[in-house]
C-alpha cells in the first residue's frame, strides 16, 4: 500500500443511493484468479448505458468518486475496492458507507471520506455543473477542501486508520513492524508447541 497524505483532483458524481458491491463489481468478475483487470468490471452493467456518468468524456481522468448515501452496502467482496482503485479513483466521498466496504477500503488504500448529507449533495451538484472543479482530501488534517466553493469540512477517521494511510501500511505492513519482537518470541517459545 502506498502512503497517502493528500489527494487533489477532479471528481465523478455518481448520484445514486444504496449502491451495493454487486453493482460496483458484478459477481461474474469474481472468478478471476489474478488481482488485476477489475477496472473493466467497475459498474459494468451500468456502463452498458452510453449515458452512464462514467461514460461521459467530461469526467475522464477523475481521481475522486462522489456517491449518494449507503455506498458499498452488500457483500464483503474486496474486488469492489480493487475495481474502484484500478479504474483510477483514490478516494470515495459519500454521506454513508457500508461498514464492510469502508473497512476493506482502509485496508487497501482507498480513502473513504464521510461528509454530511448536505455537503455530499453540494459536491454532487457542483461537480455535475463543473467537471473541472478541484477537490482536495487531506488525510493528515482530515479535511475536504474545495476552494472554489469556499468549502472546508472535517471528515472522521480514527487515528489508527489515519496512520495506515500516512505510513502506507496494510495488515502485513503493520505486522512487519513487529518482526523483531516476533522473532524474539519465537526463539523463546517452548519446543513442544506447534510451529507454523
Amino acid at each position: 500500500m502506498k502512503a497517502v497524505r493528500v489527494v487533489t483532483g477532479r471528481a465523478v458524481p455518481l448520484d445514486r443511493s444504496d449502491v451495493d458491491t454487486d453493482q460496483i463489481i458484478p459477481s461474474d468478475w469474481l472468478k478471476q484468479v489474478e488481482r488485476t483487470g477489475f477496472e473493466k468490471g467497475l459498474f459494468s452493467e451500468w456502463r452498458d448505458d452510453p449515458a452512464f456518468v462514467l461514460n461521459e468524456e467530461r469526467f475522464s481522468g477523475a481521481s475522486i468518486l462522489i456517491a449518494g448515501p449507503n455506498f458499498g452496502v452488500g457483500s464483503s467482496r474486496e474486488h469492489a475496492v480493487w475495481a474502484i482503485q484500478q479504474f483510477g479513483f483514490e478516494a470515495v466521498i459519500t454521506s454513508r458507507f457500508g461498514d464492510i466496504f469502508r473497512n476493506n477500503s482502509t485496508k487497501n488504500g482507498l480513502i473513504p471520506v464521510v461528509v454530511s448529507p448536505d455537503v455530499a449533495r453540494q459536491l454532487l451538484d457542483a461537480v455535475d455543473a463543473d467537471p473541472n472543479l478541484e477537490i482536495t482530501i487531506d488525510v493528515e488534517r482530515r479535511l475536504v477542501e474545495v476552494p472554489e466553493l469556499g468549502l472546508s469540512v472535517e471528515f472522521p477517521m480514527d487515528s489508527a486508520t489515519q496512520e495506515r494511510f500516512l505510513q502506507g501500511l496494510d495488515d502485513i505492513g503493520i505486522t512487519l513492524r513487529s518482526v523483531d519482537d516476533i522473532g524474539s518470541f519465537e526463539t523463546t517459545r517452548a519446543g513442544w508447541l506447534p510451529t507454523a
